[in-house]
């Protein structure tokens, strides 16, 4: 590993520092599998881990715990420091849904207080909620599924910062697209949509049996992007992130040496790509298939807009393809035929649309971004898997001369 504390996180001592996050509690830890890792070429790192926890009175619980290094570590974290390889190391921990970047977890995480919550809202009449939890990025963000019976919405909890910022961009973007508007929001970091209507198009994609939102369809969703959101602040572009994505791919892959030709190799193919500029239009910012639902070709939802703003085009398609390659990656049988061909299709609408060269060397870019994803979600074979996505953006590099 790049750093002591990443390697340490990671490694065969990993348990005996979250130990004593649960250990707070009144709890023993019996099993930790580090489910996520998120990297910054400083080696600084966030993990997510999940782990089989012993509670006082013998019961036995699945819970989320998290770990951070270096600059990300949030304030009011336990931290426990020491001497890793020599080399002074700090680490901040937590057991779910204690995470003192989300203040507001443990609110949204018990079904009790989140129906409390719903009926101050005027949601919901409810005694209790059902609460599920469908991600979580220690420290950033979690979405949970809520549920009373009747009726579903989802709950994403953020920093409280973030709050008013993200209410502002669904309630300039619901009004023109199928974005989901937020029904009630706290300061504390809670904030309440509906329930997505349709299924998530990576699934209908998986499948392979479904009816998919045409290109056209998808243009017409990035078209129907009010103007409001130029008034916000702009992402970097793909190109521009080259060297930071390979700074971590660098890190994470300090061990393997064949990662670190193939990525050399990506990295002089996307130096020697001459960016150009095209118009600045309202963007999603990270727009790709598991951030749409569909229903019988139709878009029905379109989730995340986190990053949305002034942006280029070239990027929202590049985005998708990226993804499409690296989804036909993963996936086997008509699942993989049905991504390799629905990405073909997406290319040949969008080069009549924006310039070939630059959307090619852009979707090249963004399969950068993407090849620390088997790291980050911890695959056995994830050295292998992450050449077969540079090669895959090898190949689109190949395509945009």
């Amino acid at each position: 590993m790049a750093t002591p504390a990443l390697d340490l996180l990671l490694g065969p001592e990993g348990p005996n520092v979250l130990g004593a996050a649960v250990a707070e509690y009144g709890a023993r830890l019996e099993e930790l599998r580090p489910a996520e890792v998120n990297v910054d070429p400083s080696g600084a790192a966030i993990v997510m881990y999940v782990g089989e926890v012993c509670r006082a009175d013998g019961t036995r619980t699945t819970e989320f715990l998290g770990a951070t290094t270096g600059s990300r570590i949030p304030a009011g974290a336990a931290v426990v420091a020491g001497e890793y390889g020599g080399e002074p190391v700090e680490v901040g921990i937590w057991a779910w849904p204690r995470d003192p970047a989300l203040p507001a977890l443990p609110t949204a995480s018990d079904p009790v207080l989140m129906a409390e919550l719903f009926r101050e809202f005027g949601l919901s009449d409810a005694e209790a909620l059902d609460v599920r939890p469908r991600s979580y990025l220690p420290s950033r963000h979690a979405v949970l599924e809520v549920s009373d019976g009747r009726f579903q919405w989802f709950t994403k909890v953020v920093q409280p910062s973030a709050v008013a910022d993200l209410r502002h961009r669904h309630d300039i973007a619901c009004r023109d697209v199928p974005v989901p508007p937020v029904l009630a929001a706290t300061p504390e970091g809670v904030i309440v949509m509906p329930g997505a209507k349709g299924a998530p198009l990576r699934t209908l994609i998986v499948d392979g049996d479904a009816a998919l939102p045409s290109p056209e369809a998808l243009e017409s969703v990035l078209d129907a992007l009010p103007a409001g959101l130029l008034a916000l602040d702009r992402e970097p572009s793909h190109l521009p992130m080259v060297d930071y994505y390979a700074g971590v791919l660098r890190c994470v892959a300090a061990d393997e040496p064949t990662v670190l030709t193939r990525l050399a190799e990506v990295v002089e193919g996307l130096h020697a790509v001459e960016a150009h500029t095209e118009e600045v239009v309202p963007v999603h910012g990270d727009f790709h298939e598991a951030q749409l639902f569909a229903d019988d070709g139709r878009v029905t939802a379109v989730l995340d807009i986190d990053a949305a703003g002034p942006g280029e085009r070239s990027d929202e398609w590049a985005t998708m393809l990226a993804h499409l390659s690296a989804l036909a990656l993963e996936t086997t049988g008509r699942g993989r035929e049905t991504a390799d061909g629905y990405a073909a299709a997406i290319l040949a609408h969008a080069e009549r649309r924006v310039p070939a060269i630059q959307l090619r060397a852009r979707s090249a870019a963004a399969l950068l971004g993407l090849a620390t994803g088997p790291f980050r979600l911890r695959h056995p074979r994830w050295p292998e898997r992450t050449i077969a996505v540079l090669d895959r953006a090898m190949t689109w590099l190949a395509r945009a001369k």
